[in-house]
């Protein structure tokens, strides 16, 4: 129930989204200009904010083996994260009542200049974790290499710099990649990278990034064809054979 929830948030995370930032508006419009009004929605707000705060805490184990098919780019892209788009919701709430609160003391002329930059960075804190939901996908396999983006920054690893990855033995669903370079000088970094050497495995099973990136270091006749779905069902069944039957998933946009 839980993974048709969260696959359902992320495959159509911008209506949420969006939805989520239409109640958080009339929440702060309601605590700013009618404090009546926003007592009576703060009870049902409250709660359903903290609901949506466990389901990310419960959704950030839901790591499938599989990758999103990007034709266009092309590209082999981690599925987007759906703790993700419930912890903005589940922020959503707190921060529309403390925009409000500011514009209700603002209006009544007891503002103080601490509170205008608490407010701001909070907003602005909530604004950066948005957009990263909004963007979805955060490692991409293409033809030339290996993309890891996030809001702030990105690192590319062309498949000349000999990406090599290692989960950490016993580790139990990483939260990262780390990989060393053959060519360290290719890899490019933009920005405010995540990690300066290593992939964000919050949404997607590190070992399968893992297999997946060595075999097309190994296997460079294939890169030409990723981003093709005739070229996922032949990867899948490549790493099912090496994973002794065991097959990994496959994810819809």
């Amino acid at each position: 129930m839980i993974r048709r929830v969260s696959a359902a948030a992320v495959r159509h995370r911008h209506v949420v989204l969006l939805l989520g930032l239409l109640v958080a508006g009339v929440n702060a419009a309601a605590v700013g200009f009618t404090p009546s009004l926003g007592q009576v929605l703060f009870p049902p707000l409250a709660l359903l904010a903290l609901a949506v705060l466990v389901l990310s805490v419960i959704a950030m184990g839901i790591r499938p083996a599989a990758f999103i098919v990007l034709a266009p780019v092309p590209a082999f892209a981690t599925p987007a994260p759906a703790w993700k788009v419930f912890f903005v919701l589940g922020f959503l709430g707190p921060a529309s009542a403390s925009a409000g609160a500011m514009v209700r003391s603002a209006r009544a002329d007891i503002v103080s200049t601490l509170d205008v930059v608490l407010t701001i960075s909070w907003l602005a804190l909530i604004a950066l974790l948005l957009v990263e939901a909004w963007q979805g996908h955060g490692v991409q396999l293409r033809p030339d290499g290996v993309r890891h983006r996030w809001v702030l920054g990105s690192l590319t690893v062309p498949s000349q710099a000999l990406p090599t990855t290692h989960v950490a033995p016993g580790a139990d669903r990483p939260s990262r990649l780390r990989m060393a370079f053959g060519e360290p000088l290719l890899v490019r970094r933009r920005g405010i990278p995540w990690s300066w050497n290593a992939l964000r495995t919050d949404s997607v099973d590190a070992r399968f990034l893992a297999a997946a990136i060595r075999h097309y270091v190994g296997h460079p006749e294939h890169r030409a064809a990723i981003g093709s779905d005739g070229e996922y069902r032949r990867l899948l069944a490549q790493l099912a054979d090496r994973e002794g039957g065991r097959e990994p998933g496959h994810t819809e946009v």
